[in-house]
């Protein structure tokens, strides 16, 4: 019998969370709420749902293989090239692109531990090696990973913020990581969520683009755009290394529905603004609560709050019996989603009440 090869069969694959729907059928509950995958609680941009109604007429027909319009358009924003652009179904795709252009079998990939586990896939899936370098205080520890660093290091993936914690690298530590990056590398920045982030002192990943460095900054329309369910993301980097890419790019790997929301949700500034300013007043909020219950969590610059506690699989398990579904992140710690102002209220309510059962 035909069998993959062994570091394939190696991976886990990713367990996304099961539908709302099923999880009510099976606990026999009913109007939960979930604060589990990070999504935009306000929704879609109203600008991008009224655009992807002109194009249903036109479904018969391939879309725009190369994005003509999205990349143009995020060429004027961003001041960058159209060939300095590539589209992928999510960023999660050309996480794998990049992984499948630059890696082969033995060559060694950085990352932080724990960050998006898809970055360790990637890696394992052309039989790379994943070199893991601890979080320090939740943050990604960016003088450890330049140490790590070595002669068959090819790339180094950094999530800014990070998920699942929600910490962010300051630009002065990422500018001295990339000193010691090699010309034989390419580093690899997961801004996902960079709209969300407050900090001044966050890192500027494009002023290494401009100076011609070997790095793929991926931003996505998932998050602050609300369009998690089209999958559309791009990344930004030197043609060079975007030439290679392109060769291992599915023809038509985003639809022509992604392409015209988000060409719409880029021009939705005033959608933008309300979603960071529902996520900083429900950030706010949750700290507020979480310390009024004697709860530490992680500062976030993200849509999400990281909160260590020992018994985190206990605690998810009675909140999904109250109808509140967050992410477990193993044993040590939740994930927790910042919703709407009563989602959060629920999840805290709810929280709360776990608390008190679990009370002697």
């Amino acid at each position: 019998m035909i069998q993959a090869p062994d570091y394939i069969r190696a991976i886990q694959p990713y367990v996304p969370g099961k539908p709302i729907e099923e999880l009510e059928r099976e606990l026999g509950i009913s109007h939960s709420i979930k604060l589990a995958s990070n999504e935009n609680p306000l929704g879609p941009s109203p600008m991008a749902t009224a655009a992807i109604r002109d194009v249903f007429g036109d479904l018969n027909r391939y879309p725009d293989g190369a994005g003509y319009y999205l990349k143009k358009a995020l060429s004027d924003k961003l001041g960058v090239s159209e060939d300095e652009l590539i589209l992928g179904n999510g960023s999660n795709e050309l996480l794998d692109i990049a992984a499948r252009t630059f890696l082969t079998a033995g060559d060694e990939a950085i990352m932080g531990a724990p960050s998006f586990v898809v970055y360790r896939m990637a890696v394992q899936s052309v039989g790379g090696t994943s070199v893991q370098v601890p979080l320090k205080d939740h943050i990604h520890d960016l003088a450890a990973m330049a140490d790590a660093i070595t002669p068959r290091t090819r790339m180094l993936f950094l999530a800014n913020p990070n998920n699942p914690t929600g910490t962010y690298n300051a630009g002065s530590e990422f500018d001295q990581l990339m000193k010691k990056a090699h010309e034989d590398m390419l580093v690899v920045v997961d801004e996902a969520y960079y709209e969300y982030v407050t900090a001044a002192d966050y890192a500027d990943s494009m002023k290494h683009f401009r100076a011609g460095r070997n790095i793929l900054i991926l931003r996505t329309f998932s998050k602050i755009y609300g369009l998690a369910g089209l999958r559309i993301g791009y990344g930004i980097a030197k043609r060079e290394v975007l030439a290679d890419m392109n060769r291992l790019r599915e023809p038509f790997n985003t639809s022509s529905l992604s392409q015209k929301a988000a060409l719409a949700a880029l021009d939705d500034k005033a959608h933008v603004t309300r979603s960071r300013e529902t996520n900083n007043a429900g950030k706010q909020y949750l700290y507020q609560e979480l310390k009024t219950l004697g709860i530490s969590c992680v500062p976030t610059e993200a849509n999400f709050i990281y909160i260590p506690m020992d018994d985190s699989m206990a605690v998810y398990n009675s909140l999904l019996k109250k109808g509140v579904i967050i992410r477990p992140m193993g044993p040590g710690a939740i994930r927790v989603t910042i919703g709407l102002p009563e989602e959060n209220r629920r999840f805290i309510e709810a929280l709360r009440s776990v608390i008190s059962d679990s009370l002697p």
